[in-house]
């Protein structure tokens, strides 16, 4: 059966003038207007599809493909407001309507809101709404600590972020855990820190234990590859420095040079880090001398 608000491949049941006939079963035939029709299309053959109501209410085909579908967060802008709801943006020629109800405050012209997409059951519509909550959390949280996960930016809050996991369960990073600035309807990979016993989940952006050094460590030599095998930062840098430029706290970043520095893949001194390369020794040579510290964590 085919899935209102959702991408479906259906087959062609008959061409007419103005476009193709397509097999929605339950739904009956459903238009695909003429100009998405592939060339050569003939009956017997299958489109991907998306299936929404025109701005005359009937059930029709689209080639489009929308911001978000049904069942799906989205981040949208209101390009209209009226009494009776808002519209939003989501790609298609016919903006998506929000009931006043599902507002959460009011919204405005112009500016974007987190919404969900879903089906109103009672007048059949494709809708959204604001009010989060209501969709979130409904089953428990089938995660596990240090797990990689989803994650969508709700927004702030005086803890930190507000966020959604696996677009289906409330979470929330820490101010203290992130280090750098994150944006309502960003989407980011990140990992799972603990579930609490209200449901709701704390996150991570770093990757928890030495997994987490391991990462930094590889991209840190990275950085100093793309660099010329110099870093004018140090284990001893301001933690602000540290976060601007590798988005990490000062404790994991002094971690991840320890470990490199033990490797003997880098040298560190008071001004920076230098690669070693066992072919070329020529990158210590590129920043003043110093002397070397035996210890990076002295």
């Amino acid at each position: 059966m085919a899935d209102i608000g959702k991408t479906n491949t259906l087959r062609i049941v008959k061409t007419v003038d103005f476009g193709v006939y397509l097999d929605g079963g339950d739904l009956g035939e459903i238009l695909l207007p003429r100009r998405y029709v592939p060339a050569g299309a003939e009956p017997g053959q299958t489109v991907e599809v998306f299936l929404y109501f025109d701005s005359d209410d009937r059930l029709i085909a689209t080639a489009e493909k929308p911001f978000a579908r049904v069942g799906e967060f989205a981040y949208l802008e209101a390009v209209a407001v009226e009494s009776m709801g808002a519209f939003l943006n989501w790609g298609l020629m016919k903006d998506l309507f929000v009931p006043f109800r599902e507002q959460q405050p009011p919204m405005e012209r112009g500016r974007r809101y987190l919404v969900y997409i879903f089906l109103d059951v009672t007048s059949g519509r494709i809708v959204a709404s604001a009010r989060l909550n209501q969709f979130l959390g409904r089953q428990p949280a089938p995660f596990q600590p240090e797990q990689e996960v989803d994650i969508l930016v709700w927004g702030r809050t005086p803890l930190g972020y507000r966020a959604i996991v696996e677009n289906a369960h409330p979470g929330i990073l820490y101010q203290n855990e992130v280090f750098r600035e994150l944006r309502p309807g960003e989407r980011v990979r990140g990992y799972i820190k603990k579930i609490r016993e209200d449901g709701k989940i704390d996150l991570l952006l770093e990757k928890p234990g030495y997994g987490k050094i391991d990462n930094l460590a590889n991209t840190i030599l990275d950085r100093l590859k793309a660099g010329g095998g110099y870093l004018n930062i140090t284990d001893h840098s301001p933690p602000e420095v540290i976060a601007a430029r590798f988005s990490v706290s000062k404790n994991a970043f002094k971690m991840a040079v320890g470990a490199l520095y033990k490797k003997r893949l880098i040298t560190i001194d008071d001004f920076g880090l230098t690669l070693i390369d066992p072919l070329d020794q020529t990158a210590a040579a590129v920043r003043p001398q110093k002397m070397d510290r035996t210890d990076p964590k002295k």
